[in-house]
């Protein structure tokens, strides 16, 4: 064993042994979950709750914090480089996720949707009681998503699997005229909409809004820039090309907005995990106050 590889082990150890010890005595409580009944329903309870005596202890609630907390770590091992922890965590989620939302999908939107639109009576009496037993005038449509979704399983099927390209074909297809749609109406319509404004901004007693008409000439410029910058039939010389250069940097500028936008999305993430290893699960802040006189 390598240096490297000793001091990985040691420090696994270590940490294996702290967990430990704060778990049995010295963490009063540390990765332990409590529930509280709440009008018939059970509702996930904080220590404090349970201190008063209004919240009892949970397997469940227990059960899922360590679960998630080691499968958290498993995660963050990949930092040190990949590992069979790290593979196992990964595959599990995915598999969780997929069976996730193939269960979503089933109940809500195959059965009321689909099976509920051609059978509702059946489906009435043993998945959706307030579902309308009567039949649609037009429910008949129905049976052709039924025979494409059937014809997307061909795909499993080793002989004939090329018959799966006709629903995917027509999914694809309408999947794109949809987005289409949505992005002139929610994205290039919008941002047209946005770019046409007064240059000059005043108030209703007729005084000059100097923000608003600063942002609003810097938006004109801006936007009058980038397109220069895509005007390929003039050359980029003169006053073009140093315009066109002023469109790069706005471009630059949003770009590098969006990407730490981005970052700052996953850095966010990344915090709530922090903080649900060392609040939910260690006991090694209470930022919220769950825990008072604990």
């Amino acid at each position: 064993m390598n240096k490297e590889k000793k001091i990985w082990t040691i420090i696994f150890l270590l940490a294996v042994v702290y967990i430990i010890a704060r778990a049995t005595f010295w963490g009063a409580g540390m990765g332990k979950g409590y529930s509280t009944q709440l009008d018939g329903d059970w509702k996930v309870a904080s220590a404090t709750d349970y201190a008063a005596g209004v919240a009892t202890f949970s397997w469940s609630q227990t059960i899922g914090i360590w679960v998630a907390a080691i499968f958290t770590l498993c995660i963050f091992s990949f930092l040190y480089k990949d590992n069979p922890l790290y593979k196992i965590a990964e595959s599990v989620s995915v598999g969780v996720t997929a069976a996730f939302w193939m269960v979503v999908g089933f109940w809500d939107v195959i059965i009321p949707n689909l099976i509920g639109k051609i059978f509702p009576a059946w489906v009435q009496s043993w998945a959706i009681p307030g579902l309308s037993p009567i039949r649609e005038d037009v429910w008949w449509i129905w049976i052709i998503p039924l025979v494409l979704g059937i014809l997307l399983l061909w795909r499993l099927v080793p002989v004939g699997s090329w018959i799966a390209r006709w629903p995917l074909a027509f999914i694809i297809g309408t999947t794109a005229g949809f987005r289409l749609i949505a992005f002139l109406s929610a994205d290039f319509l919008s941002q047209i909409r946005n770019s046409i404004k007064p240059l000059v901004v005043v108030s209703a007693a007729n005084d000059l809004v100097v923000a608003d008409t600063v942002k609003a000439i810097v938006i004109f410029l801006s936007v009058l820039a980038c397109l220069v910058y895509f005007l390929f039939s003039v050359e980029h010389k003169g006053v073009v090309g140093k315009i066109s250069k002023v469109g790069i940097w706005v471009m630059m500028i949003t770009f590098g907005a969006s990407f730490a936008l981005t970052v700052m999305g996953r850095i966010a993430l990344l915090a709530i995990r922090l903080e649900f290893l060392f609040d939910d699960w260690l006991w090694l802040i209470d930022p919220t106050n769950k825990r008072i006189g604990l």
